[in-house]
């Protein structure tokens, strides 16, 4: 629940518990009693204290009391409109000003009752209870840490205002002050989150980054976890409404779709063997999720056994379990090897290089998220130039990627460690490979050799959509290959579509007239048994949703007033050219699609379909159970598999190659 301001206050009257995600704001549906939810009485044989100390009146009294006001107050109104829940601000307060004698009277009773012959059943419930509550405090206080906003949305009038509205001196330069202040709290939230990896200068230019990101994501919006939650079920149903009632699209047929197919075909065939090197470079992790009864006797006597000759004859550190991973996932000897680096920093990422005999190729495969590390890299969303040596104009890319490519060039070529892989193999071209986080190093590393290997290759699978410049996509169709499955969402992921999906999300929730509770009641009914959107209304009745300019607020916006974001007005800070510019996947892209309605709880073998596509198909954010999953390397190395044995097994049926070859 959103704290009421007096009728006709100005967004920035708020209060502490403003507006902004990030800011401790009550919402429909969630503080149901507060922290401490949950907290029941065990059975107590015994007469007086064991009944009372521990599990009391106390607890349970006020969990009923206060669980009950709230659950009354906090199912009353919709998202937009909290007036019929302005007491559930009150309750909370009281709810977290109970906690502290709670916890001490549940303490002292658990050491009291150690000494105190009782059912053992009852000692040992009360304990629960209490290492409960512990855990319910801890995590509550680590909350309030991470999401309370010391500035309590002061911010946001001037965000939210625009440049007409800082002409002053004075008031520019509070603006500029409150904009620091804002990014210093996001960095001590990053801080706090990723205490466990140290810093240096690279970790610390990182946090700097993710802050300023989040700092001004958020900088303009009202939202609570489960607003965002009710926002992408209402999105979900409403684009599958949209392509219900769509017409199939005309199929567009090429002159040349027979040669067409025969590179498709090829790019597939060659997908479908380097996407071992990309899921090797991984190690022993994903080896033992993809085989969890037998990937640990395979590979577990290496981990045990010392292989110090062999490993002499490899170039590399911190090799541990994932030398043995490697040769099973890629079914290559260990001299075929010549460096493996498990070295994970922020901007530095694990690779590996190894000459590969089958397709006469030294492949490079640059190893994808997997560390609180290439998550501050993931999230150095900034742009910065690239210097290619080329004429090409506007060589920009993703700066924590870009980073990441270069420490990956450095150890390539200062090292010397390409100039000894082609001694071995002069004959050989220079393939590049990488998944996720991985793809976007593995891409701008291509772009980073191509003058000094012109022939190089690289393969891309499940690439970030920011990545590269309008120049550098089109730069790199003729030697870069990306691979994407499904609605997998991080081709589909960059700072411009995150803007477009929160846009669409405050939308959809503004039009909806239904408490949220419902929406979410209903929308895990239709991510998990399916059925029809219609049945869930996303709209107000009645209302021009083009014709709209405004969400429709109740008695106070998820949106600041008059948000330059929301309005699509290029004083969004988002929309700065220099900072945050669009930004597009690398080279040609492949679909895979999963043919007919795609499965929930169905665990049969999908099938699925391949067609070229262009960038612009991956320029919004599509919602559904599989976009997430459809990013994983296993699920993406399993449709590859069924994908290429099926088109093996059809290589002679003339229908299916016309529809592969043609492109909608």
């Amino acid at each position: 629940m959103r704290r009421i301001p007096p009728s006709g206050a100005q967004a920035g009257s708020r209060g502490q518990f403003g507006r902004g995600a990030g800011r401790v704001r009550v919402s429909e549906g969630e503080g149901r009693g507060g922290p401490a939810r949950g907290r029941a009485a065990g059975p107590s044989p015994c007469p007086g204290w064991c009944s009372l100390v521990g599990a009391g009146p106390l607890p349970v009294t006020t969990w009923f009391s206060q669980g009950s006001s709230s659950c009354s107050c906090e199912c009353c109104g919709t998202i937009c409109n909290p007036g019929p829940r302005k007491s559930m601000s009150k309750l909370l307060y009281i709810r977290l000003a109970l906690f502290l004698p709670e916890v001490v009277w549940a303490s002292l009773g658990a050491a009291w009752i150690q000494g105190v012959e009782c059912d053992r059943t009852v000692v040992n419930g009360i304990i629960a209870t209490v290492v409960v509550s512990w855990i319910i405090i801890a995590s509550t206080v680590i909350t309030i840490i991470i999401v309370f906003d010391p500035l309590g949305g002061k911010m946001a009038p001037y965000s939210s205002a625009g440049p007409s509205h800082l002409d002053s001196h004075d008031s520019s330069q509070l603006f500029n002050g409150l904009k620091t202040a804002a990014t210093s709290v996001w960095e001590t939230r990053v801080k706090l989150l990723c205490c466990c990896i140290g810093e240096d200068d690279h970790t610390r230019v990182a946090f700097s980054s993710t802050a300023e990101l989040f700092s001004t994501y958020f900088s303009d919006t009202d939202l609570v976890p489960s607003d965002i939650a009710a926002g992408l079920t209402l999105l979900h149903q409403q684009q599958d409404n949209i392509r219900d009632k769509q017409e199939p699209a005309e199929v567009i047929s090429h002159s040349s779709g027979t040669s067409q197919e025969a590179d498709l075909d090829a790019e597939l065939e060659n997908c479908h063997h380097y996407m071992q090197f990309a899921a090797a470079a991984y190690g022993w992790p994903l080896y033992i999720y993809r085989n969890p009864f037998t990937g640990f006797c395979k590979i577990g006597g290496d981990c045990c056994r010392s292989r110090t000759t062999e490993y002499e004859l490899v170039g590399g550190d911190q090799l541990n379990c994932h030398f043995g991973s490697i040769l099973q996932t890629t079914g290559l000897q260990y001299r075929d090897f010549i460096h493996i680096s498990f070295h994970d920093k922020v901007y530095e990422l694990p690779f590996l290089v190894a000459l590969d005999h089958r397709k006469e190729s030294v492949v490079v495969a640059v190893r994808g998220t997997m560390s609180l590390q290439d998550i501050l890299t993931d999230l150095s969303a900034e742009s910065e130039t690239l210097d290619l040596g080329c004429e090409l104009q506007d060589c920009v890319a993703h700066k924590g990627i870009s980073q990441a490519a270069r420490y990956v060039y450095r150890r390539l070529i200062n090292d010397g460690i390409l100039s000894q892989a082609f001694s071995v193999a002069p004959e050989y071209r220079l393939v590049l490979v990488g998944h996720s986080l991985g793809a976007g190093a593995a891409a701008l590393l291509a772009l980073m050799l191509k003058n000094t290997y012109p022939h190089v290759r690289c393969y891309a699978f499940s690439p970030p959509r920011g990545l590269l410049s309008k120049s550098l996509y089109e730069y790199s169709k003729s030697f870069i290959v990306s691979l994407v499955l499904g609605k997998d969402v991080i081709p589909r992921l960059s700072v411009t579509n995150l803007e477009d999906l929160k846009k669409r999300i405050l939308r959809v929730i503004a039009h909806c007239n239904k408490p949220k509770y419902k929406i979410l009641l209903h929308g895990c009914w239709y991510e998990l048994f399916g059925g029809d959107p219609d049945n869930f209304p996303t709209e107000l009745d009645g209302v021009n949703q083009e014709n709209l300019t405004q969400p429709l607020l109740g008695e106070q916006s998820l949106l600041t007033h008059s948000s330059p974001a929301y309005n699509g007005s290029d004083d969004s800070p988002l929309h700065s050219p220099s900072k945050y510019p669009a930004l597009y996947p690398p080279g040609r892209i492949i679909h895979l699609e999963e043919k007919g309605p795609s499965g929930r709880l169905c665990c049969s073998a999908a099938q699925y379909s391949a067609r070229w596509s262009h960038e612009s198909e991956f320029s919004r954010i599509l919602i559904g159970p599989k976009m997430l999953t459809d990013h994983m390397p296993d699920i993406l190395m399993r449709a590859l598999d069924h994908l290429v044995s099926d088109r093996a097994a059809c290589v002679s049926c003339p229908a299916q190659g016309a529809s592969h070859m043609d492109m909608v």
